[in-house]
């Protein structure tokens, strides 16, 4: 499955040349479904050093509904160009969907879910939809199993680090190019 995803998100990355990435992942860690985001921030933050991706949200340093507008300030004032977001959040969902990870052209709209009014951002979307939907949903969120949030962020790891280690060789090759 890793394999599949870091395959569509070659094309996703694609869309970014000439653009610095960012990706923006949105949670808590006080809430085992939402952690999805921070979870795979923490887990991207220690192994895409190299690959001049900057990452926002991790279960230290949390993105959520009452920091997130400050911090895409910060990111708009950190980069000279607008850079390509990549927005990373839990989502819930059908019973036979819980488990998908979903890609998506476009803004997210972190929030939704529970109904809450978040500014919408990012390029494209990755979502995982961690639990049903429909009723108590903060409820539900707050008792997603860990076990599912662990191997959908596992999945989403490793398809971005395969994905973001080929774009970091063809962006060196297109620069060994340039200076030759």
């Amino acid at each position: 499955m890793e394999h599949a995803l870091s395959l569509v998100l070659d094309s996703v990355f694609q869309a970014a040349v000439g653009r610095r990435i960012v990706v923006v992942c949105v949670g808590t860690d006080r809430s085992t479904g939402d952690a999805f985001g921070p979870i795979i921030g923490s887990k991207l933050n220690n192994t895409l050093a190299s690959t001049r991706v900057s990452v926002y949200g991790t279960l230290d340093e949390p993105v959520h509904a009452v920091n997130l507008a400050a911090t895409l300030e910060q990111i708009r004032g950190s980069h000279r160009e607008p850079p390509f977001i990549l927005a990373i959040d839990a989502c819930l969902g059908k019973f036979e969907h819980v488990g998908h990870i979903i890609l998506e052209q476009g803004p997210l709209h972190p929030g939704a879910g529970v109904k809450k009014s978040l500014p919408i951002f990012g390029d494209y979307t990755l979502t995982g939809v961690v639990n049903v939907c429909g009723f108590m949903e903060y409820f539900v969120l707050q008792n997603t199993r860990l076990g599912v949030v662990m191997r959908m962020t596992d999945v989403v790891v490793e398809a971005m680090k395969l994905s973001l280690n080929r774009w970091k060789l063809q962006n060196e090759l297109v620069e060994a190019v340039h200076r030759a």
